[in-house]
């Protein structure tokens, strides 16, 4: 994974020594997007290695042998856009992508093949550049159903109490019952 862009002062970083690889990106809310203040941006940098033939069947055999369905095989849309009842976790199988998370003043990410970020519930995100190979496996927590948020006058304050509703998921979708999900989202409610 390149290394994270941050813009402005929206959001911070931090990576987690004891998860080699993950960084925890905390966003602040705006006057549009919630984000989600209480629960971090979780990037897992490398999960799975070039030598995976199938890497989209990695990622859907991954997430839901940890509790993670819905499964889709898509790329990133190219509007903020965020989700206000289920987190989404992106495993890109293949090509590179800019992303950026938290609206227009958010974190930009560079992520390639192999790297999984997991979004909480209210954060927004966006495509803003990819390669012609760009291919994103998305997930969510069992039970949890995604609705479609932009951003627009009147969403809020419901999209705010929907998110602070979302629960928690019961596995981290890579590590599993003992991954960065559990040790850092737990902790923070």
């Amino acid at each position: 994974m390149a290394e994270s862009k941050k813009h402005r002062s929206c959001a911070r970083s931090k990576r987690v020594p004891s998860f080699p690889g993950v960084e925890l990106v905390f966003l602040n809310a705006d006057t549009v997007f919630p984000n989600n203040e209480a629960l971090p941006l979780i990037v897992y940098a490398g999960v799975v290695g070039s030598d995976v033939g199938d890497m989209a069947a990695h990622f859907r055999r991954l997430f839901t042998g940890h509790g993670w369905t819905g499964c889709w095989v898509n790329g990133i849309y190219d509007f903020h856009h965020y989700h206000s009842t289920a987190h989404e976790v992106l495993g890109v199988s293949r090509g590179t992508g800019r992303v950026r998370f938290g609206g227009p003043d958010g974190y930009e990410l560079e992520v390639q093949a192999g790297d999984v970020v997991l979004v909480p519930a209210g954060v927004a995100h966006k495509c803003l550049d990819a390669s012609n190979d760009f291919e994103v496996v998305g997930a969510y927590p069992k039970g949890q159903k995604p609705d479609m948020c932009y951003g627009r006058p009147g969403e809020r304050p419901g999209a705010d109490e929907r998110i602070r509703a979302v629960g928690l998921p019961r596995q981290d979708p890579v590590h599993g019952p003992t991954g960065p999900v559990t040790a850092f989202w737990d902790a923070a409610t």
